[in-house]
């Protein structure tokens, strides 16, 4: 059965992007300090369909691990916004479902990428992305404020933080308004390398 999950990077005090996001400043331009770790990894560049990197070793097995569970992916319209002007054609391989107050038909792509844009919530966009998923999980790629509306709602079955160590001092904080009594919260994992520590959770709805 499906787990929906998300996997993110983030600063030292909790921040995962910048400030003053805009498709001409993706992630507020803090990308380099939080995602140094996956930058230098082989499977990154691979999986954005680029040459890149001098390392493929633990790290580089995470990224492909991640790619390989996920059967459809969830994204709000911001983070769309910022990456359709970047991001190569058949990037996911996977349906994509955008959220969003725009009316749009469905941009398909060469190859396995369809982004759909849904304009009636969350609930919806889940109940798609699963028929999608075929059985594999459906991970809730971003931004930071459509994580917290799943969280929120009580859909989040497991989580992968990648904390790099900066502080930023300012931005858009991951974790912010959580409803602190949703979830009974288990460590699965904690991983260091050098760049960041990987930090792995289980949820369970109370």
């Amino acid at each position: 059965m499906s787990k929906i999950i998300f996997d993110s990077g983030i600063s030292l005090d909790g921040f995962f992007a910048g400030d003053n996001r805009s498709p001409a400043n993706p992630m507020g331009g803090v990308s380099g300090k939080i995602h140094q770790w996956m930058f230098k990894q082989k499977a990154f560049w691979k999986h954005i369909k680029m040459e890149g990197g001098d390392e493929s070793g633990e790290d580089s097995k995470l990224i492909d691990d991640v790619f390989a569970r996920t059967g459809s992916y969830i994204m709000g319209k911001r983070m769309f916004e910022e990456g359709e002007v970047v991001w190569a054609e058949d990037l996911y391989e996977a349906d994509v479902y955008v959220l969003t107050h725009e009316k749009r038909e469905p941009w398909v792509q060469k190859g396995k990428t369809t982004f759909y844009f849904i304009n009636d919530g969350i609930h919806s966009a889940l109940e798609k992305a699963r028929q999608s998923a075929k059985g594999k999980d459906i991970r809730i790629q971003g931004g930071a404020d459509t994580i917290q509306q799943f969280l929120n709602a009580g859909l989040i079955d497991e989580f992968f933080i990648h904390m790099a160590p900066v502080f930023l001092g300012s931005g858009i904080r991951l974790l912010d308004k959580i409803d602190k009594d949703k979830y009974e919260i288990q460590i699965e994992e904690v991983i260091p390398s050098n760049l960041t520590t990987h930090l792995r959770y289980k949820l369970t709805k109370k």
